[in-house]
């Protein structure tokens, strides 16, 4: 008896493994994604509706689709700005909704795959995202900038909808800066912006699976030559020479400055360290302080003004 109840046991084990197996090469075998908490592309309108009883908050990350040099995805920006919010929302209640893949990129258009909106086509889009959430009861709206190309874009999409709407927005970015914990680190002396080792680093820890390491080259910096003398100021912090810099640097090729990335870096970097140095030890970091910071700055922000129920 006890023979034919593993002989059994064995048969249903093999046709629910045949099952599986059936079941699986029956799905998109290119489908990798688990559903996230808080994310709205993967919740069902009851979700949604649920999480409204418990907050009334959005994270809207804003990125870019650009030449991240020879080893980055083009979708570095936008790819990163949503995964810190998922990790945020994480930890505290808030939903986050990804409107567009596009920020404003022209001074990349040098380089194959770039693609860039103009300002008020971001704007645009992001404003009537928020006033459809506004109609479904979301109030307050959160924007986390991961591309620096969309610094101005963002804070004038906040104000307007401040200005214009029931919503109440912030620069997540700028709001979170307070509460970042200090880190002793040694003053700069590379330049290490865009596709450097910091970014490098975080995408590592973010998406691991999108770096190409292997591919990685130290840039070949050429810049026009003021700016190239003010370099040593702007690694040590000196507020009037990086705003002067930035107002100058990273510029459409239209403008004729001799900016663009094209015309300044090798790679498509603009960092004149080498980017093997990255690591997920300090992608790990940097993402976790940032997250952490955001965090406290929402909880502050929900004990300041608690959510009004409907």
């Amino acid at each position: 008896m006890k023979t034919v109840v593993v002989v059994l046991l064995a048969v249903q084990a093999l046709a629910l493994t045949v099952c599986s197996t059936r079941a699986a090469a029956q799905t998109n075998p290119l489908w990798s994604e688990r559903k996230v908490k808080n994310y709205l592309p993967h919740m069902t309108r009851p979700e949604v509706e649920d999480l409204l009883t418990r907050t009334d908050m959005v994270i809207l990350p804003v990125g870019a689709l650009e030449q991240h040099a020879l080893h980055l995805p083009m979708g570095t920006d936008f790819i990163s700005g949503v995964e810190r919010a998922k990790l945020i929302a994480q930890e505290t209640d808030a939903l986050v909704v990804p409107i567009l893949t596009l920020g404003q990129s022209p001074y990349h258009m040098g380089f194959a795959g770039s693609i860039t909106l103009r300002s008020e086509t971001i704007q645009a889009v992001y404003f009537e995202a928020v006033e459809s959430l506004l109609r479904h009861g979301f109030k307050r709206f959160l924007f986390l900038n991961a591309h620096g190309g969309n610094r101005a874009t963002v804070d004038f999409l906040v104000d307007r909808i401040n200005q214009e709407t029931a919503g109440i927005a912030v620069n997540l970015g700028s709001a979170a800066t307070p509460f970042l914990s200090r880190v002793e680190q040694a003053p700069a002396t590379m330049l290490d912006r865009h596709a450097g080792v910091s970014e490098t680093s975080r995408t590592m820890y973010l998406t691991p699976d999108l770096v190409d390491l292997a591919t990685a080259q130290t840039a070949t910096l050429t810049m026009p030559d003021h700016l190239q003398r003010m370099v040593p100021d702007l690694l040590a912090g000196d507020p009037t020479v990086s705003r002067i810099f930035l107002a100058e640097g990273l510029k459409a090729e239209e403008t004729g400055k001799g900016t663009s990335a094209r015309e300044m870096t090798s790679t498509g970097a603009w960092s004149e360290r080498d980017p093997q140095e990255a690591s997920v030890e300090q992608g790990r970091a940097e993402t976790t302080r940032f997250v952490d910071a955001a965090v406290q700055f929402i909880e502050r922000w929900k004990e300041l003004r608690p959510m009004e129920r409907q």
